[in-house]
C-alpha cells in the first residue's frame, strides 16, 4: 500500500534496534527520509547500515536537554523540518511499589514523559505552520492495564498519554495528528530483560493471540498510523498487544 509520505522526513528516537528500529524501518520503506538514533555508536550504525538513505544521530533521550539536541541536530542534518516525529525510549529499571525509591520516580518521567513533551515542543510549531504533521509516541499496553513489576514506567507512560492526547485537541486544526501506539509483548530485547528468555514460550501463552508479537508488523501498524491515509485518527491511544487488553474502552 502506498502511505502517501514518499519525500516527507520522518525521526524515530531510539532507533537502533526493537521497535523503533523497526518503525523507523517501515516509515523508510514508505519513501521517508528518516533520521534513527541511539546512544551505541556501533549498534547505530549497524542499524543504518540495514535502512537505505537513513540518517544516523547519535543521542540520548533520558534527559530533556538530550530529546532537544536531538531534534535540533536532524533538523539540521535533513536541512528542512520533520514531518514525521516518531518518539521512542528504553524503559526505566523493574522494580515494584516496596523496591523502587521515591527518587528514581524524576528520572524516569525525564526518559519516558519529558523527553516526549521536549521532542513535540520542537517539532509541533513547524508542524502547524506548514499545516501538516504526524506525531506518534511509542508507549505500552501497560497504560490502559498496568503490568507488575514495572511501576516507574506504568506511571511515567501514563502521564505521557494525558500529554499527547491534550496536545491533540489544539493542533487538530493545523492539520497535525497525534497519536500513541501501544505495544505489549513484543520479541525485543526489553521483553527478554524483564521476562527472561527461559520464560518466553510461558509468556507467548498468556498472550490471547498465544504468541509473542513481530517488532516488523508493529512498524508497519506505527508507519500507518503516520500516513495519509490516517488523517482523521488522531488523539487515539491504540493497543497492538495481541488481544492482552480486555477492557471494552
Amino acid at each position: 500500500m502506498d502511505l502517501g509520505i514518499s519525500g516527507k522526513t520522518a525521526l524515530v528516537s531510539a532507533s537502533s534496534a526493537g521497535l523503533g528500529f523497526a518503525t523507523a524501518a517501515a516509515l523508510a520503506e514508505a519513501g521517508c527520509k528518516t533520521v534513527i538514533s541511539g546512544r551505541d555508536e556501533e549498534r547505530l550504525l549497524h542499524a543504518t547500515s540495514l535502512i537505505p538513505d537513513s540518517v544516523p544521530i547519535i543521542a540520548d533521550v533520558s534527559t530533556i536537554k538530550g530529546s532537544q539536541t536531538l531534534v535540533q541536530k536532524a533538523k539540521s542534518e535533513l536541512g528542512t523540518n520533520i514531518d514525521i516525529l516518531v518518539t521512542n525510549a528504553g524503559g526505566p529499571p523493574a522494580g515494584n511499589f516496596e523496591t523502587t525509591n521515591v527518587d528514581q520516580y524524576l528520572s524516569a518521567i525525564e526518559l519516558n514523559l519529558m523527553s516526549v513533551v521536549a521532542m513535540c515542543k520542537e517539532t509541533v510549531p513547524d508542524m502547524q505552520e506548514q499545516q501538516w504533521g504526524r506525531i506518534l509516541a511509542i508507549t505500552s499496553i501497560s497504560v490502559r492495564q498496568p503490568i507488575p513489576n514495572i511501576m516507574l514506567s506504568n506511571t511515567a507512560r501514563a502521564g505521557a498519554t494525558g500529554f499527547l492526547k491534550t496536545m491533540a485537541l489544539e493542533v487538530a486544526p493545523d492539520g497535525v495528528t497525534v497519536n500513541s501506539i501501544q505495544p505489549g509483548l513484543h520479541a525485543t530485547n526489553r521483553v527478554l530483560e524483564v521476562y527472561g528468555e527461559e520464560n518466553m514460550d510461558e509468556l507467548a501463552q498468556s498472550v490471547p493471540a498465544r504468541k509473542i508479537g513481530s517488532a516488523e508488523d508493529f512498524g508497519k501498524i506505527a508507519a500507518f498510523l503516520c500516513s495519509e491515509h490516517a488523517n482523521f485518527i488522531t488523539g487515539a491511544a491504540i493497543p497492538v498487544a495481541g488481544g492482552t487488553y480486555g477492557g471494552l474502552q
